[in-house]
């Protein structure tokens, strides 16, 4: 007597929506795939609505398109009745009910997923396959072993391997294109004053249905929605749409401006493509083979350190963060290296501040679920940390307001490049700044009530003074960073009184932190 098939249960979590998977290329009767809208994604910290919205969406959207090609689809939507609001509850369900004979799923990205679904499947008496999602340039442990052995990790070395590894701009094999690996100086220039960027690309997709549901269920969010004209991508379609406006029409000046902040360009020349990234809508071989394409075959329009700039966030960036995230978790998400201990101010979820920079960037994070790396960096991240805020504070505000917020990549750009907490794990010093910072870089200090070059007094911009209050707070600790070497000399070479009255201003300011 024949044996029968395996009758085969694929899990697909939420950012899992990679239509060139393995999986998918051929349909197979004996295998089911499920994806579940579940109270526990949505309630593990405060998410923005529009978070919420696009992850449903585009997972509404996948489940659609692999039903079109003929796979067998069970989708949990939130208000689905057998719907037990827990990944791993409602796969045992599943299961169970179904009488699958095979469990299969692919390695998430978090941490607390991998935890997760090792129990579960700890828990069945069925086989279970564990695949690759096939997205990354790298595996998990891939910079770890890079890193064997050595004190330092260098994203710069890290870059430079992925660089000749995957033969991207590289010439005889080993070589960076044009002679440099790094353009960086060239792409820190401020907004011109009368410059307007190219508009973004927005869609108008209507998702009142997913609006009325979370409603309906009572979840708690943040931000605000046109669900009419929801301008985020929802599907592989529309993100290739967006890779395509972007390589055509702001790539050409991305890296010039990437740095640059202006209260009425929110998105300046920036992709805003991390969203479709990281539900893998799209990879990151194809948006970077994509930009290389466009200069190749535009060079006199795309300059080559603006493709640079580009190509090391996804390259670079992208790939080191999860390296460090899968190299130093579960650890990573306890460290407090400078001991910060204050709550994060309320107006962080408002943007009812008088200081400019800090009002604009978080209205527009508010708003469009959205900021630059330059704004997450320099402005809110940089305030955090001068004010000792603690960085599970910022970790869970950072993950819930962003869409692209999953914490593979949050956490470590969090807390370990924005707020140190890792002790120079990732940034090589605090980045922290006083307002001449933002002036350089932006134009958020025109008619704030605070003014740059003011140190002490009623109209004394707060980033001076904290400035220099977190450094003499630690001293200790940093003072013998040679990348901050000069901060110190200077702050010894001040009078006295001229100390004084700074800490007493920062002092005021940290007392009366709600009223800035």
């Amino acid at each position: 007597m024949a044996t029968a098939p395996y009758k085969t249960l694929r899990l697909i979590l939420g950012d899992q929506l990679n239509q060139q998977h393995q999986w998918l290329q051929q349909v197979d009767a004996s295998v089911t795939y499920v994806l579940m809208e579940v109270r526990s994604e949505t309630d593990y910290v405060t998410h923005h609505i529009q978070k919420i919205i696009g992850f449903f969406a585009a997972m509404q959207q996948f489940a659609a398109e692999l039903q079109a090609q003929g796979h067998q689809v069970i989708y949990l939507a939130l208000n689905a009745p057998h719907n037990l609001q827990q990944i791993d509850k409602n796969c045992l369900h599943l299961i169970n009910t179904h009488h699958f004979t095979r469990f299969e799923y692919q390695l998430p990205d978090e941490y607390r997923l991998e935890v997760l679904l090792q129990q579960l499947t700890a828990q069945l008496t069925i086989p279970v396959t564990v695949v690759d999602t096939e997205h990354f340039y790298t595996t998990r442990n891939e910079l770890s072993t890079l890193f064997a052995g050595k004190k330092q990790f260098l994203m710069e070395t890290f870059y430079r391997y992925m660089r000749k590894k995957h033969q991207i701009l590289v010439v005889d094999g080993q070589q960076p294109l044009h002679g440099k690996w790094n353009f960086d100086e060239a792409n820190r220039q401020k907004l011109p004053a009368n410059h307007q960027p190219t508009p973004p690309l927005l869609f108008s997709n209507n998702v009142s249905p997913i609006v009325a549901t979370i409603a309906q269920a009572g979840i708690t969010s943040i931000g605000s929605v046109d669900a009419l004209h929801f301008f985020w991508p929802i599907n592989r379609a529309q993100s290739l749409e967006l890779l395509n406006y972007f390589v055509t029409n702001c790539l050409p000046l991305f890296g010039t401006f990437q740095d640059a902040m202006a209260p009425g360009a929110w998105s300046v020349y920036h992709s805003r493509l991390s969203f479709s990234l990281n539900l893998k809508m799209l990879s990151p071989q194809e948006v970077v083979n994509k930009a290389i394409e466009a200069y190749t075959l535009y060079p006199q329009h795309i300059a080559y350190h603006q493709l640079e700039g580009f190509v090391r966030q996804i390259v670079g960036w992208r790939e080191y963060m999860r390296g460090m995230y899968w190299m130093q978790m579960p650890t990573y998400a306890t460290h407090n290296f400078l001991g910060h201990t204050q709550k994060l101010p309320t107006w962080f979820w408002t943007g009812n501040t008088h200081m400019n920079c800090l009002k604009h960037t978080i209205r527009q994070s508010l708003e469009y679920a959205y900021a630059h790396h330059i704004q997450r960096l320099m402005i809110t991240g940089n305030f955090a940390l001068l004010a000792g805020v603690h960085p599970t504070e910022v970790d869970a505000w950072y993950l819930g307001i962003y869409i692209d917020a999953i914490e593979w990549v949050q956490i470590t750009n969090t807390r370990g490049m924005s707020q140190f907490a890792d002790g120079g794990m990732i940034g090589t010093k605090p980045y922290v700044s006083t307002a001449n910072y933002i002036q350089k870089m932006s134009h958020y200090c025109t008619n704030c009530q605070y003014k740059p070059t003011i140190k002490t007094g009623d109209k004394a911009c707060p980033f001076n003074s904290l400035y220099w209050h977190f450094h003499h707070q630690h001293a200790p600790l940093l003072a013998n960073n040679p990348r901050i070497g000069m901060t110190y000399t200077l702050w010894n070479k001040m009078d006295p009184q001229q100390q004084n009255d700074l800490l007493a201003q920062a002092r005021y300011y940290l007392e009366h932190i709600e009223e800035l």
